[in-house]
This record gives structure tokens, sequence and C-alpha cells, in this order.
């Protein structure tokens, strides 16, 4: 069983519902939605796209998926999670694009934006206590001499290369895609979520999700809203 620390819009947003409806499920219910309507592409092309980010659901990743750490619980994980997203302020990205990472494609900052940057090291390092060492297996899945000597540093402290300076903020709308058909998925992509490129993006919530075994999709455990007072919480579900 993992657990991982992720940004999620509220389960009834507009951006959560659109998201969801492109990768065919929603990370709250667990639902599969089956493919978009009026697809300008084969279903088979869509369902190879993303199958990937489908499994994880649509999320940022803060603190990426981690074991628990010997002797620590689900119930200290989950008071731990309520009470930073208590005392943490919720803000804005002042704007979002469509855009790519390597070959993926994900909604992410137009520019880097400090307070973001930020925001997720505090993740990174209040949830540390909790993550189990990494494996070998698992240090060797990341391949660590592809990555820069940084990378590979915040792999050994952290469990994820991609942390602090190595940050970068996205949610990950597809899998790799192929230069020949990436103008293609993009428009299909932005028609799908026109509403929310060159928009602003509230960070107001946080989620923690879980994958109860490997290779199972992952789903949120509880989602709170941030700056919310601990005797004023609602997790959900």
């Amino acid at each position: 069983m993992r657990y991982a620390i992720y940004f999620s819009p509220a389960p009834d947003s507009l951006l959560t519902r659109d998201a969801s409806r492109w990768l065919g499920r929603d990370a709250f219910t667990g639902n599969l939605l089956g493919s978009p309507d009026t697809l300008a592409m084969p279903v088979e092309q869509w369902h190879a796209l993303v199958a990937e980010p489908r499994r994880y659901g649509f999320h940022a990743t803060l603190k990426a998926p981690f074991e628990l750490r010997q002797g620590r619980t689900e119930t200290e994980l989950v008071d731990a999670f309520a009470a930073f997203a208590a005392s943490a302020t919720p803000f804005e990205v002042p704007r979002m694009v469509i855009g790519q990472l390597g070959p993926f494609f994900a909604l992410v900052p137009h520019t880097l934006h400090p307070p973001l940057q930020t925001f997720a090291a505090s993740v990174v390092e209040a949830f540390e206590p909790f993550r189990a060492p990494l494996s070998d297996e698992d240090v060797a899945r990341r391949r660590p001499e592809r990555l820069t000597e940084e990378q590979r540093a915040n792999l050994a402290r952290w469990g994820y290369p991609y942390v602090m300076e190595e940050f970068r903020f996205h949610m990950t709308l597809t899998g790799p895609v192929d230069d020949k058909v990436a103008p293609q998925v993009h428009d299909e992509i932005r028609r799908r979520l026109s509403d929310h490129e060159d928009a602003p993006l509230a960070v107001d919530g946080l989620a923690l999700f879980i994958e109860r075994s490997r290779g199972e999709p992952f789903t949120v455990h509880h989602w709170q809203p941030l700056g919310v007072p601990q005797d004023n919480r609602k997790l959900l579900p």
C-alpha cells in the first residue's frame, strides 16, 4: 500500500470534472467514465494516450507515492494531513497553460511561481517522517544513471528526484505523445479544457491519495480545503 500527497481541485470543481472526463476516470469515486464524446481521434489512440495518467488520477504531485515508515500508522498520517491542510494558506497561480514536459502534455503554470515552489517544498518536508526508505528496486525504477547530480541527491534524500529546485508543477494529461501527432493531441486537449487555459488556478485544497496495492489505480483517500481550522474541517470522503 502506498500513499501520496497531491494537489487536486475540489471534487465538485469544473476542472476536476473536465479533466476527469478527458482521462476517463474520476479519482474521487474511482468510477470509469468511458471515452469522451466527439473525439477527433480513434478511441484506441485516446486509450493509449491516457492509460498512465488515468491510473494515477488527475493531480499534481507534491509528495510522491510512498510506503509508510515502520512504526507509523495511517491514522497518524491522516491526522498530520488534516493539520497541515488546516495550517496552509490558499493562493492562486496567475495563469495556467496546456504545455509539454518532454513527450507528455500537462496543465502547467505559464511561468515559475515562487509561492507554488515554496508550498510544494513544505509538503515534501512535512510528510518525510512518514516515508519508508525506497527499496533497491524502487531506486532502480528511477534510472538514477539518467538523472542529474542534484536529482540523484533528491532521490536519496527525499525519495523522489523532482523536488525542491527541480520541482515543476504539472497536472498530467497524457502519456508519451509521438511528435507526429502532438499538434492533433494538443488541439484535442485544448478543446476539452479551454475554460482552464490562460486562466488562474486556485491552490485551495490538498488530497491524500492511496494505492492499495502496487499497480492498482490511485484514489482519493481524503481531500481537505486549505486554511480551514481543524475544528471546522471536513475531510472528503
